[in-house]
């Protein structure tokens, strides 16, 4: 791996984009450290010890909550206008036509996203300065009130902008690197904090050493399945022009087994986390129910998330894996070029059996998705331990450090490397 590395790093073009990636990375760090003036930030890091909704928030960008930073709102409204407009495009068939209609539709979708997450981010500052954090303010007046939300707003637009250039000019998707490093940022805290529970006695060590081997075998399963594929094998009909001969050779269309990847994932997470917003301006009441009925770490709550959880990504894998994988697109192509599945007569029939290929192994897909997010989550909810690398964002972690492994390889092999691939 480090020699492939290496490799990679003397690579003009791909160094650049690493490079780019880091130095993104190091500003989006940077602005997780530095507080919002005039919070005392001690207040809000108990709340957020008291609010399991409220520490699964803080999770996702990176402790940045919990010390109330200028990212305290995360990309978390950016990735909730990215649902919606995802949504919309099923219910209204002007988006439809332009998401289809190339680049420049992609654009105008990326356009309306970008103020929908606009505005969802003012929403989520009102509420959250006004409805969670208001105790923890220095100064009450209306002037210094407005200053916290407009310097949240603009922040998270910043890390929406940030994660955008990673997209454009780096390695990954953006927004998921993003949260990748703000699950990982928490690891060593995460890893002290279990270290003394050992010590004081409050956890035992051979539930030390279950944490650790479901952890691992977690990672493994992930890996394992995010790289699975199903070889539809494809054959190529024999053309006579002149005197030369084309086609004839056999080819197959890898279709994998969890096509939608960490999507559904990150999308159930964000979704759920959608309540507590909305709780914000509703009082006290509101809220309770919310921490009740909708928390991952209370004896009901946990059972209804979970619930909810698991029927969010099975959707939205389902979701994704439509938007994503166009069979008709693929079954067309392959007729013009003389295509066909051996035992499948081109046309409707080759798509119709592309979409049970694809209906199978999405549901297979969701199903893994769901039991690895839920099984480190029943295990650290029993034993009473804390860990942001468990369930979901053990699946973020593993699903992103994939693909920017699996991008990497793409750019040297672009550039006629073996790369990972030898």
């Amino acid at each position: 791996m480090l020699s492939q590395l290496k490799q990679a790093w003397k690579i003009k073009d791909v160094r650049k984009k690493i490079l780019y990636t880091l130095m993104m990375i190091v500003v989006f760090r940077i602005g997780a450290t530095i507080p919002v003036p005039g919070v005392n930030t001690s207040i809000i890091k108990e709340m957020v010890g008291n609010n399991s909704l409220l520490s699964l928030y803080n999770m996702f960008t990176g402790g940045a909550f919990s010390n109330f930073t200028l990212f305290a709102l995360g990309i978390g409204p950016y990735i909730t206008a990215s649902i919606i407009l995802q949504l919309l495009t099923i219910g209204f068939e002007s988006l439809d036509e332009l998401q289809k209609s190339g680049e420049e539709g992609k654009k105008k979708i990326n356009k309306y996203t970008k103020y929908t997450a606009l505005a969802l981010a003012l929403v989520q500052a009102i509420g959250i300065t006004l409805g969670v954090v208001r105790s923890a303010l220095k100064n009450n007046n209306v002037f210094f009130i407005c200053t916290v939300i407009l310097t949240l707003v603009a922040a998270s637009m910043l890390l929406m902008w940030i994660g955008d250039k990673i997209t454009e000019k780096g390695l990954g998707n953006g927004s998921s690197v993003i949260i990748f490093v703000g699950i990982v940022s928490r690891v060593p805290i995460d890893i002290m904090n279990a270290i003394n529970m050992v010590q004081n006695g409050k956890l035992a060590i051979w539930a030390a050493a279950l944490l650790v081997v479901v952890i691992l075998l977690t990672i493994m399963a992930v890996t394992y399945i995010q790289e699975a594929t199903r070889k539809i094998p494809v054959q190529y009909a024999k053309r006579v022009v002149g005197r030369k001969t084309y086609g004839g050779q056999s080819s197959h269309i890898p279709m994998k087994v969890n096509q939608s990847g960490v999507i559904p994932v990150i999308f159930a997470s964000s979704l759920l986390a959608f309540p507590q917003t909305i709780a914000m301006f509703m009082g006290s009441d509101a809220q309770n129910f919310v921490q009740t009925y909708l928390s991952p770490n209370g004896e009901i709550g946990f059972w209804i998330y979970r619930s909810l959880e698991v029927l969010l990504i099975v959707f939205f894998a389902y979701f994704y894996t439509t938007v994503s994988f166009n069979t008709e697109d693929i079954a067309n192509n392959m007729k013009n070029n003389g295509g066909f599945i051996p035992g499948i007569r081109p046309g409707k029939p080759t798509i119709d059996y592309l979409n049970r290929i694809l209906s199978r192994l999405t549901l297979a897909g969701a199903i893994f998705l769901a039991v690895i997010s839920l099984i480190p989550a029943f295990v650290t909810h029993y034993m009473s331990v804390s860990m942001n690398l468990a369930g979901t964002s053990l699946l973020i972690v593993v699903g992103v450090a994939l693909e920017l492994k699996r991008q990497l390889e793409s750019n040297l092999v672009m550039r006629s490397y073996q790369g990972f691939l030898k």
